[in-house]
C-alpha cells in the first residue's frame, strides 16, 4: 500500500495533502501541462485535479496504473468519465464542498446587479456623485426562479426565503421536487413546460445544474421570450447552460435588466460572445470564483482525501 503514488496536478488544501501522506501514500504536488501530464501519468495510481487540468481520453489511456481520478470540486466536465469507466477507473468528486461558497456568491452577484454596486463604486472612485442614477430594487417580495435543487440550489432557496422572496423551484428529478416541496417552496417540473410557466413570473432567475447534453442551452432564445421585461439572470453553474448569444441579445434589447455571471462558455472569456458579456454595462462578472473560499477549498480537499483513503484502504 505504501508504494501507491498520487499525483495532485492542481493545487488543493495542504491539510488534504498531509492527510494522504499520513496514510503512507507518495503524494506529488505539481501543475503539469497537458503534454507533460500525459508523459508523467503512467507511474501514478491516483490523479487529483480541479478545473484547470483536462483529464481526457488521451490522459486516461496513458495512465496505465490509474485506479482513481478525483476532482476536488463539483463538476466532472473536465474529465472523460466514459473513458474512465471503460478502464474501470473510479471517478470521484466533492459536490457537497462548495455549496455555501457558491450560494453566497449568488447573492453577492444578485445584490451587485440590482443595486448597481460596481457602477456606483467606480463612479465614486473617479470623483462622480451619481446618486440619482442608482435607483435599484429590493429582494423582498420578489419571485425567484431557481433551476436545480441540488446541494447549492437548496442553500440558495433557504437564504432567499430569509430575504422574504417567493421561491419557485424547477427540477427534472422527482426526488428533488419532493424535497423542495417539503422545504416549503413552490415546485415546477419535471416537464419543461412547467419551467416555462415558472419563468413567466420570475424577477430573478438563478441556475444550478451541471453541464450535460440535456442541460446545454437549457435557457435559450425560446425561454427568454417568455420572461418578463426587467428580469435578472444569475449563473454560477456552467456557462453553456445559458445560451450566451440569447442572453446578450436580451441584454441589448432591454428584456434582461442585468446579469451576474461567474461562468462562461469559453474560459477565460478572451473573445467572442463570452467577452462581449463580460464587457457589457449591464453585467457583473467574476472569473469562475464560486468555490474559491478558504473554507470551501479546505472541505473539497479533505472530502476527496477521505474518499480516496476509504477506497484504497478497504
Amino acid at each position: 500500500m505504501s508504494e501507491l503514488k498520487i499525483l495532485v496536478n492542481d493545487e488543493i488544501d495542504r491539510e488534504a495533502v498531509n492527510l494522504l501522506r499520513s496514510q503512507g501514500f507518495q503524494v506529488d504536488v505539481t501543475e503539469f501541462s497537458q503534454q507533460d501530464l500525459i508523459k508523467n501519468i503512467p507511474v501514478y495510481d491516483v490523479l487529483i485535479v480541479r478545473s484547470r487540468s483536462k483529464v481526457d481520453k488521451t490522459v486516461i489511456e496513458a495512465g496505465k496504473n490509474l485506479k482513481i481520478i478525483a476532482r476536488a470540486g463539483v463538476g466532472l466536465d473536465n474529465i472523460d468519465v466514459e473513458a474512465a469507466k471503460q478502464r474501470n477507473i473510479t471517478v470521484l468528486n466533492a459536490p457537497e464542498a462548495p455549496s455555501i461558497a457558491v450560494c453566497e456568491l449568488v447573492f453577492a452577484l444578485t445584490l451587485a446587479v440590482i443595486r448597481q454596486i460596481c457602477f456606483a463604486s467606480s463612479k465614486l472612485k473617479s470623483g462622480e456623485w451619481v446618486k440619482k442614477q442608482l435607483s435599484g430594487f429590493e429582494l423582498y417580495g420578489k419571485n425567484l426562479a431557481l433551476i436545480g435543487y441540488g446541494n447549492i440550489g437548496r442553500h440558495v432557496a433557504l437564504r432567499a426565503k430569509a430575504f422574504g422572496m417567493n421561491v419557485n423551484v424547477y427540477d427534472i428529478a422527482e426526488a428533488s421536487l419532493v424535497k423542495a416541496k417539503a422545504d416549503g417552496f413552490n415546485i415546477h417540473g419535471p416537464d419543461k413546460n412547467q419551467l416555462i410557466d415558472m419563468l413567466k413570473t420570475a424577477d430573478i432567475i438563478t441556475v444550478h445544474v451541471p453541464l450535460l447534453p440535456t442541460t446545454k442551452k437549457l435557457i435559450g432564445e425560446r425561454e427568454f421570450e417568455y420572461m418578463k421585461t426587467g428580469v435578472v439572470i444569475i449563473n454560477t453553474s456552467r456557462g453553456g447552460v445559458i445560451d450566451e448569444q440569447a442572453l446578450l441579445n436580451n441584454l441589448n434589447n432591454g428584456k434582461v435588466a442585468g446579469a451576474g455571471l461567474d461562468v462562461y462558455e469559453v474560459e477565460p472569456p478572451a473573445a467572442g460572445v463570452s467577452k462581449n458579456l463580460v464587457e457589457h454595462p449591464k453585467t457583473v462578472c467574476t472569473p469562475h470564483i464560486g468555490a474559491l473560499t478558504v473554507e470551501s477549498q479546505r472541505k473539497a480537499g479533505l472530502i476527496i482525501a477521505e474518499k480516496i483513503i476509504s477506497i484504497l484502504k478497504s
